[in-house]
């Protein structure tokens, strides 16, 4: 049986890491984490040029390529910490779009996304924190001739850069009845977003709120009242493609440690031959390659749209939370003094494996999913 990515995939991920290597330094990283936005439209003029904004997308809305080959990329910016929109924009609300969007819709954003001229998230989250379909209480309501938005979401990522914001609104009932989406466009009167000052820097989290914000007719995504379906598995995308960001962290911060391991010395020798060291390094590549084998799975089965793949995407998050977290807080000790200082790069990492960590629901949230899907 053959697991591996295609040549063609292969070829991606070299070019990516590259591009990455030379764009997107710690330098770089830490440049943007002191802007307002951690948005570089210069960066994101290149990555445009390079396709990746097209990747996922279907080709009649000017996309290239699969869910698989974006995936590649994400595991890559994961390695990079990518700030900005990208994650966002790619993993959020371009499967929102394709899951719910109507064919208008699709023709306007999905195409000017692929072009590079637009970045879109999803407005989710509110007050509780919660994933779940029970805690969207954003209010829509009819109003003349369109919709009127109440109500406040929290940790909308990169918010500040989207042109576009697709919000999971309330429109009667409650759980999963009578969720609506909504695609929001600019800035409308009554709408505010707000950055929020979160440990994790190298990614902006906002705070959407919406005071009598009056929407067209048009901007409902799909039929009122039952989006979550949709929503839902827009979601098994977004989840999977976390993790491929998550796991490219966790292998560099993996090779970071190995390195330092061979080349730091203490009473003579080296650091890595001794057990307590090596022997964590050991635990850190079998969560790594653990979590990568999750993932690649999740992605596959979102990819080719199999009967587990909100399963497999909850499994892989479920391990991936973890491992990630429990990764970079190894990789802390392993550097020991050194990797407590803001001058090195694994607090960036670790910062960014526990922000990953509770984006999309945490390792309890997904575990309770999987029991679900058991009949327990």
């Amino acid at each position: 049986m053959d697991f591996a990515f295609s040549e063609e995939q292969e070829m991606l991920r070299r070019s990516a890491r590259d591009f990455l290597a030379k764009e997107c330094s710690s330098k770089v990283v830490r440049k943007l984490m002191e802007s307002t936005d951690a948005y570089d439209p210069a960066l994101w003029k290149k990555i445009v040029e390079l396709g990746w904004t097209a990747l996922g997308i279907p080709e009649q809305y000017g996309g290239v390529g699969t869910f698989l080959d974006l995936v590649v990329v994400l595991e890559e910016a994961g390695r990079a910490l990518l700030p900005g929109p990208f994650f966002a924009t790619m993993g959020l609300a371009v499967p929102a779009l394709i899951e719910a969007g109507t064919e208008a819709q699709r023709k306007e954003v999905l195409g000017a996304i692929a072009q590079g001229t637009a970045r879109a998230t999803l407005a989710f989250t509110e007050p509780s924190g919660r994933w779940d379909a029970g805690a969207v209480t954003l209010t829509a309501k009819p109003s003349t001739g369109g919709w009127q938005l109440d109500g406040v979401k929290l940790f909308v990522p990169d918010a500040e850069a989207a042109d576009y914001i697709v919000v999971a609104a309330r429109t009667r009932g409650e759980g999963e009845d009578g969720i609506s989406l909504f695609l929001v466009k600019g800035r409308p009167k009554g709408m505010t977003v707000t950055s929020l000052k979160t440990l994790d820097m190298t990614r902006r989290w906002n705070e959407v709120r919406f005071d009598a914000v009056k929407l067209d007719g048009a901007s409902l995504m799909g039929q009122a009242d039952s989006a979550w379906p949709h929503l839902r598995r827009a979601l098994d995308w977004g989840t999977a493609a976390l993790c491929a960001e998550m796991i490219g962290g966790a292998q560099k911060v993996l090779e970071t440690s190995t390195e330092y391991a061979k080349t730091r010395h203490q009473f003579g020798k080296p650091i890595g031959i001794y057990q307590a060291v090596s022997h964590k390094l050991a635990d850190m590549l079998v969560l790594s390659e653990s979590g990568r084998s999750a993932t690649y799975y999740a992605a596959w089965a979102v990819d080719a749209d199999a009967p587990d793949r909100s399963l497999a995407s909850s499994m892989a998050k479920a391990y991936v939370s973890d491992a990630y977290r429990k990764i970079s807080g190894d990789g802390i000790q392993v550097h020991g003094g050194i990797g407590f200082t803001w001058e090195h790069d694994m607090h960036l990492y670790f910062k960014r494996a526990k922000s990953s960590e509770v984006t999309l629901g945490d390792a309890t949230f997904h575990r309770e999913l999987v029991a679900q899907s058991l009949d327990l």
